[in-house]
């Protein structure tokens, strides 16, 4: 006989994401040792498994939770700073004034209270799921454990890594690499569906040949993917061509980048050939609308890259933790930047729940973004104001 589940949610509007049984009026969920066991209607499940405790979503939407497929969390402390220089007239001064100047300043318990604040957003906003970049140049080694432990107390699913740079000097490089073997060696020794790794560096205009090389040595490794930003401006592709005489997307193919288990962030500023070459590796690109508007790096061809076949997921690179206004925004913005008002309305929606869930899936060896038996069960409850 099935196993009777410990926790039902139901009494909503049961949205699955699973071709199988898509919508249910009255629908269930039924849990049991963290995954599904059943979808189905409310009165059958209750009758079927009466000793579960009931969650009564009191006709909400039940839905799986939602993945952000590039964050920061450290950047937490930046709401509401006031910069005391002069305003930022370009991509590279918003990293020197802002970003830079704000990791330098991180001690480990500035970590954990900003991996803390950044998860309660999550979870306010229904994302159960983060994969997540760091820095803390000046306390690298246990920074992702602090990371852990925050998400260890609020049940967030994350994939971290530490941002590998040059631009703190090689001794800062080192320690990164060394941050991000501690944190791949503990995934591997607690296997579990909680906790995942991959390899961090941060742009290719702050990463020698030798780090890259360091870098591709640790994941192959551990088999493990890599966490980069993308030519996320048209800067990034100048450093690449006049230092190294190749695109960006073309260093990472010369390291062994690219890949599946990798995440380019951000890809504003990639051609044609680029876009093959993502296409073919079936690289993961993470696509971060509000970021690249907010910064005005450009906009990412996400529709060509689509059409190309380059698995193109959603993040919001710490602009907020709202996945859904991330979706918005990637909406918006490809039809101002393609000039069809008619256009991208089925691409965001496909970013958000296919191939974030498909991404989540693969690194965590178990179905993720869809209510269905053997899936994990990671379920949110959304009010339903209806017109």
């Amino acid at each position: 006989m099935e196993r009777s589940a410990e926790l039902l949610v139901g009494n909503g509007r049961l949205i699955t994401h699973d071709e199988q049984l898509p919508y249910l009026e009255n629908g269930c969920v039924a849990i049991r040792d963290g995954l599904i066991s059943a979808v189905g209607l409310a009165s059958e499940l209750r009758h079927a498994h009466r000793g579960a405790r009931f969650v009564d979503a009191h006709g909400g939407l039940i839905l799986p939770g939602l993945i952000n497929a590039h964050t920061h969390l450290y950047s937490a402390f930046a709401r509401g700073l006031a910069l005391k220089t002069p305003a930022p007239a370009n991509f590279t001064e918003i990293l020197e004034r802002l970003w830079w100047r704000l990791d330098q300043a991180l001690m480990l318990d500035a970590v954990y209270w900003s991996a803390m604040a950044g998860m309660l957003d999550s979870i306010r906003n229904g994302v159960s799921t983060i994969f997540d970049h760091h820095s803390s140049p000046h306390a690298v080694l246990g920074s992702l454990f602090r990371i852990t432990e925050a998400a260890c107390l609020t049940g967030v699913r994350t994939c971290l890594c530490y941002e590998v740079s040059d631009r703190d000097g090689a001794e800062a490089a080192e320690r990164g690499i060394a941050e991000n073997r501690a944190h791949l060696e503990f995934c591997a020794k607690n296997e579990n569906q909680l906790h995942r790794g991959l390899v961090g560096m941060h742009a290719s205009f702050t990463l020698s040949d030798r780090t890259l090389e360091r870098c591709a040595e640790l994941a192959a490794e551990f088999d493990a993917g890599f966490h980069v930003h993308t030519a996320e401006a048209a800067s990034d592709q100048e450093s690449a061509l006049n230092v190294h005489g190749k695109r960006v997307v073309e260093r990472w193919q010369q390291f062994g980048i690219l890949g599946p288990k990798t995440l380019a962030a951000h890809c504003v500023h990639v051609n044609e050939h680029e876009l093959n070459m993502l296409a073919a590796s079936r690289t993961h690109v993470v696509h971060n609308p509000q970021s690249n508007m907010t910064n005005a790096v450009g906009a990412a061809p996400v529709l060509e890259m689509m059409r190309r076949g380059v698995r193109v997921g959603l993040g919001t690179d710490a602009y907020s933790a709202d996945m859904l206004e991330s979706m918005k925004a990637a909406h918006l913005l490809a039809r101002y930047a393609s000039a069809d008002p008619s256009g991208a309305c089925g691409e965001p929606p496909h970013m958000l729940f296919q191939t974030n869930a498909g991404l989540a899936s693969d690194c965590f060896g178990l179905p993720m973004g869809k209510l269905a038996p053997g899936a994990l069960a990671d379920v949110i409850v959304a009010d339903y104001a209806a017109p």
